[in-house]
């Protein structure tokens, strides 16, 4: 855990309830759809933190709605705890990419195994670019250049990827 009490996950609802209050749903969708490209969330990880940075004071509990879903606002200490957190090294990522696990098992698999990883692969990062590319035009559009600049990390990935995919052996 860095220096500020947060780990990446409890930053990044931090950092998304800058916008306003918002349920663990709708902290879910706007991971979804502000970080998604280049950062994951799981709704266990969102629903393990949320009451871990009440108890910090970091967030408040708002009024319960519908079906008992409640909403959470960043206190001022949380806007300060985020501040700490950013003010840190980033650290280093952690590479953890299922096909290249596969591929470096290659010899141990079928020609059909290692064509059907490659295509499943290869739809894969074609669909998640283009989602990037656009997500990152609507984002730099509507003025959030970095917000785009983010974005753009995923665009290069998925082309990385791709380039790489055109270069794995086969059998």
């Amino acid at each position: 855990m860095a220096e500020s009490g947060l780990n990446a996950t409890a930053a990044a609802l931090l950092g998304l309830l800058h916008e306003g209050p918002m349920t663990g749903g709708q902290l879910m969708a706007a991971a979804g759809r502000r970080l998604g490209p280049f950062w994951s969330m799981t709704r266990s990880q969102v629903y393990r933190e949320l009451p871990a940075l009440a108890e910090m004071g970091y967030v408040k509990l708002g009024k319960p709605g519908a079906r008992s879903s409640q909403p959470y606002a960043i206190t001022p200490a949380g806007k300060r705890a985020f501040a700490r957190w950013l003010a840190e090294p980033a650290g280093r990522e952690a590479l953890r990419n299922p096909v290249a696990l596969r591929v470096a098992f290659g010899d141990h698999q079928s020609q059909n195994q290692l064509q059907s990883l490659y295509e499943e692969a290869t739809e894969h990062h074609t669909e998640a670019l283009a989602e990037a590319r656009e997500r990152a035009r609507e984002t730099k559009k509507a003025g959030d250049e970095f917000g785009a600049a983010a974005l753009e990390f995923a665009v290069g990935y998925h082309r990385a990827a791709l380039s790489w995919l055109k270069t794995v052996p086969g059998k």
